[in-house]
């Protein structure tokens, strides 16, 4: 179209260096094929000047003909050209240097990690001893979510679909109960759910919040803090969910019948841990896009 600019190709640099090096190298092979030539031509030249036009005829150096040595130090000067272009402009190159370079490089950071091993196994760390999170066997921990086929639970921190009777469900089960979940999960919230307990779980500092919202930094802290409640919710996200996992109790799921591309999921729930004890199907209707099914799990 008139006024358009065409694209013009782009050619990676290191393609190009290659490109440039490759004609380089190419004009010095020319020049040496060239040099030789002519050292042929001149050789032949300074013999027939000698022997046939009788050129310095008389003109000997220790009993040789002029010519020879003419010949030979013409030799000498080839010979260090073909060195020049096949040894020293090869060995000098960039590519050579940064070779050599990385070697160097290589060999010092082996040399560091032996160095390093060498530390670890004279001066071992003490390993760090891992406390068991303690949950008091009054509280039923349940995790409560909604996810996909493929467990797929949200995308850039929202949820991927919106089911009337899920919320619906979501507000009976956890309304009065305290309800556990991390920085984002809570961030996603327009304001704090009303008659719910929300406790946070952040690594940052001074975490601002509203009054009535408990921030904790790990989940044994929030357990703990639940633990008054013979039922807190862990409501995501998905790494809430996998840290939760292994404690909880039960699990109320809202099954979507679809796969969703999402960024956040919900760990897989193993049948041989988990025992499914209701399952009610929702067609999709007029105020649900998608089927979906409640379903509840206990712990065996």
């Amino acid at each position: 179209m008139f006024g358009k600019k065409k694209d013009k190709p782009e050619i990676d640099k290191e393609q190009l260096e290659l490109i440039k090096t490759a004609q380089k190298r190419i004009k010095q092979k020319k020049r040496l094929y060239a040099h030789f030539v002519v050292f042929l031509i001149g050789a032949v030249f300074l013999i027939v000047a000698n022997l046939v036009l009788n050129i310095g005829k008389d003109v000997k150096l220790f009993g040789i003909n002029w010519f020879v040595f003419a010949i030979l130090g013409w030799l000498f000067i080839f010979i260090y050209h073909v060195f020049n272009v096949f040894v020293t402009s090869k060995l000098l190159s960039k590519n050579w240097e940064e070779k050599q370079l990385n070697n160097m490089v290589a060999k010092q950071k082996k040399r560091i990690a032996e160095l390093q091993q060498q530390v670890d196994n004279d001066y071992p760390l003490p390993k760090e001893i891992k406390k068991p999170i303690k949950v008091s066997k009054k509280s039923e921990i349940t995790l409560i979510v909604a996810a996909g086929e493929n467990d797929a639970i949200g995308k850039d921190n929202q949820l991927i679909w919106h089911l009337s009777d899920d919320l619906k469900r979501f507000k009976e089960l956890t309304n009065g109960h305290h309800i556990i979940m991390g920085r984002k999960t809570f961030e996603s919230f327009p304001k704090p759910l009303p008659n719910r307990t929300h406790i946070v779980i952040s690594r940052q500092e001074n975490y601002q919040v509203p009054s009535g919202v408990i921030v904790v930094n790990n989940m044994e802290d929030a357990f703990d803090a639940a633990k008054s409640d013979k039922q807190p919710f862990v409501i995501g996200g998905g790494e809430i969910y996998k840290q939760a996992m292994p404690f909880a109790d039960k699990i109320e799921l809202t099954r979507v019948h679809e796969n969703f591309e999402a960024d956040t999921f919900f760990p897989e729930i193993d049948t041989s841990t988990w025992k499914e004890i209701s399952n009610t199907y929702h067609a999709k209707d007029e105020k649900h896009k998608h089927d979906f099914s409640f379903i509840t799990y206990l712990r065996k």
